[in-house]
């Protein structure tokens, strides 16, 4: 495969890769990368998203912690940071902001598939919105997380202070600057504070 190079703006860069194009040269193209954040969509496309801005970086890593926190102490799954890759059942390969995996599911792969794009759906998402990010973009990744046999999902939209939440077979429920975002009952005992995100 040839080399690509690129220059990214404040714009997700779409990038068409040969049709000939195989899981393994995605991959390499990921490896020649690893400082890009690297998606790929059920069509192929590659998509390589810019540095997060400052300020959501550090909303990101707030949710990090929560999530991380609830996940230590409910004991039942994994959880991931955005750095994460996963290969949905679609074939789209995804890195959602937040992530987590039921263990008894991630232990069904083998170690090859954890060390890799791991080929699972996660259990729950989080995408936090940027400033650069478009709401319709994160809108139709979050339904095709949904398609993918995603249980729940949040999509935190600070702009405008809204959560959306997703979950199988049921429209998506929109909260307006709510105070606590409840996990429950996909998730018992996940909450959260939503004045430490804004």
């Amino acid at each position: 495969m040839s080399t690509l190079q690129v220059t990214l703006s404040n714009m997700p860069l779409a990038i068409e890769l040969p049709a000939m194009a195989t899981k393994q040269d995605f991959i390499d193209f990921c490896l020649a990368n690893r400082e890009l954040r690297i998606e790929r969509t059920v069509q192929g496309t590659i998509i390589v998203t810019p540095p997060a801005f400052s300020d959501t970086g550090a909303s990101n890593f707030k949710l990090a912690v929560e999530v991380g926190k609830w996940a230590d102490k409910d004991g039942t799954g994994i959880g991931f940071d955005s750095s994460a890759g996963f290969t949905l059942p679609n074939g789209a390969t995804r890195s959602p902001d937040i992530s987590w995996i039921r263990l008894e599911r991630w232990n069904r792969l083998t170690p090859e598939q954890q060390k890799s794009f791991a080929p699972i759906c996660p259990d729950f998402v989080i995408e936090l919105r940027s400033a650069s990010d478009i709401l319709k973009n994160l809108q139709e990744k979050m339904q095709e997380y949904i398609d993918n046999g995603l249980r729940l999902g949040f999509l935190i939209d600070r702009k405008n202070k809204a959560v959306y939440i997703y979950r199988p077979e049921q429209p998506v429920e929109i909260l307006e600057n709510p105070t606590v975002v409840k996990g429950d009952p996909e998730l018992s005992g996940l909450a959260l504070v939503m004045t430490k995100i804004w």
